[in-house]
């Protein structure tokens, strides 16, 4: 009934469209993580998309269904990627386990493909698609995403796909892949379609979840490399800056922290009162960071939604009680711009004394808690634990 090239090449044209509109959209936001690796998802179901066309035109070409099987698990897989730096968690064992799922795919159909069979190493990518998908879906109704409805529809999005491949690998299984059912219910065509519908709905998913942690350049300007004249350092700047601070610390068994202050709903107060507000929003917020901040801690910004203070910290009351300061003073701040327009902040802690005294696990556990404390309805400042463990305390409440 439909030719599989013609359906390829709808398919290829709207998850490239897609894309291209995805990324473009990313060089015209100060993007954060989540919206980075959301982008090399697209890029890889653009590369997908390519490859499979490459195949159906060279059929004997088993380095396109490699390559294609690869980036379909990598597409999947950055997807899941994105919700959980998103939700400010933990990145190692995540990143390597997607490596490991797109080397595998990758690595079967080349292995199996000489042998010219067009499902060579089919079942390493369906358990790898289907297993991404979950875990995706399952992270949509988990920490700061949990709080967005728009991030409800991409679980669904993703609990589709993980259903759609469990049973795709279920008829391929028992049936075969050239039994009527696998061919009718779950062939090449089928699958096109359903790759269409769940592209569409992914990249606007994406864009408005990316848009309400990145907004369009213009609300926060962006920090020198070096410290400006109000003190604040760029956000590849305070990780060079914060290692010395840590480096003189340790030897002495100082306490060290990191205290991370988040705003959201610049995007949503930008729509609803107008960009000169949300511009005077993000300048209050920036310098009532730094006015709040203790005078000898360093500050910087951390994406565009964020900022890190680190500081030498006398105990974990202290560290405490500087969050709160910093907290009470924001919102004192930001009641007094134009129309009182108040943002959510959270503000998350993290000290050498639970987290130790690696810099990149300091500052990861700070921002993971902030998320935490902005999306919490009871405390506003929280003492973060790693490893995504219940934050200790609550410093402030709402």
């Amino acid at each position: 009934m439909f030719d599989m090239y013609s359906v390829l090449v709808v398919t290829a044209l709207v998850v490239n469209v897609s894309g291209i509109v995805f990324i473009v959209e990313t060089l015209l936001r100060r993007d954060e993580g989540a919206g980075r690796i959301w982008t090399l998802a697209f890029l890889a179901g653009m590369l997908t998309t390519l490859a499979y066309l490459i195949w159906t035109q060279s059929p004997h070409a088993w380095w396109a269904v490699a390559a294609g099987n690869g980036a379909f698990v990598a597409a999947t897989g950055c997807m899941w990627l994105g919700c959980r730096r998103f939700n400010g968690r933990r990145m190692l064992w995540a990143c390597l386990l997607v490596t490991a799922g797109v080397g595998g795919a990758a690595v079967s159909a080349a292995v199996e493909g000489g042998s010219g069979d067009p499902w060579a190493g089919a079942l390493w990518m369906f358990v790898p698609l289907l297993g991404f998908a979950a875990v995706g879906a399952v992270e949509c109704y988990r920490g700061a995403l949990r709080e967005s409805r728009t991030a409800w529809v991409l679980g669904a999005v993703l609990a589709v796909q993980a259903l759609y491949y469990v049973s795709r690998t279920t008829a391929f299984v028992t049936s075969g892949p050239d039994s009527p059912l696998f061919q009718n219910a779950f062939g090449t065509v089928q699958t096109s379609f359903l790759t269409v519908v769940l592209t569409i709905v992914a990249v606007v998913v994406a864009s408005v979840l990316r848009a309400g942690r990145a907004p369009m350049r213009g609300y926060l300007s962006a920090a020198p490399a070096e410290p400006s004249g109000d003190g604040i350092l760029a956000d590849d700047a305070f990780p060079a800056a914060f290692t010395a601070l840590v480096g003189r610390a340790q030897p002495k068994a100082e306490l060290v922290g990191v205290i991370a202050v988040r705003i959201a709903d610049l995007d949503e107060i930008s729509t609803a009162f107008g960009s000169e507000v949300a511009r005077d929003v993000s300048e209050t917020w920036r310098a009532g960071v730094r006015r709040w901040a203790p005078s000898d801690a360093l500050v910087g910004d951390d994406a565009a939604a964020g900022m890190l203070v680190g500081a030498i910290m006398g105990s974990a009351r202290q560290a405490e009680s500087r969050g709160g300061d910093i907290y009470r003073g924001l919102i004192d701040a930001l009641g007094e711009v134009a129309g009182g327009v108040i943002p959510v902040v959270g503000v998350g802690i993290a000290l050498s004394s639970t987290v130790g005294y690696d810099v990149a696990e300091l500052i990861d556990v700070a921002r993971a808690t902030a998320a935490r404390a902005a999306a919490s309805v009871d405390a506003a400042v929280l003492l973060g634990e790693p490893d995504g463990e219940e934050d200790a305390q609550a410093a402030v409440s709402r």
